[in-house]
């Protein structure tokens, strides 16, 4: 299977758990193709000033890999500074959220996998 760019659903999610103005999901996969593995995998494009709000992954944890911009994360509660080329991970049973906090579009790479070791 080959998707191109131009043939993936684009999103729009405004106030995203609760966060601050709308973010741009781009779905790379979904439903089936994931093989009961996981849930959620998009590049998700944050304007400036946008955010997800913290929220609590239970079940299942999430990835995100940072492809520009930067961004203030939330790590179970903890604020760090994330940027190109960082990665989060947020296991089954903890909290994360990321804003933007540049001048520029934060983009990057989400994962939802279910968490099948518990």
């Amino acid at each position: 299977m080959i998707r191109r760019a131009d043939e993936r659903k684009k999103l729009e999610l405004k106030n995203a758990q609760g966060g601050l103005e709308t973010i741009f999901p781009n779905v790379i996969l979904e439903g089936d193709e994931f093989t009961d593995a996981g849930r959620l995998f998009n590049i998700v494009t944050f304007p400036p000033k946008s955010s997800i709000g913290y929220h609590v992954h239970n079940g299942e944890s999430e990835t995100y890999v940072v492809l520009s911009g930067e961004g203030k994360y939330s790590d179970n509660g903890t604020e760090v500074m994330i940027g190109v080329g960082d990665v989060t991970f947020c296991p089954s049973g903890e909290g994360h959220g990321l804003e933007n906090i540049g001048d520029e579009d934060l983009v990057v790479i989400a994962l939802i996998l279910f968490d099948k070791t518990k």
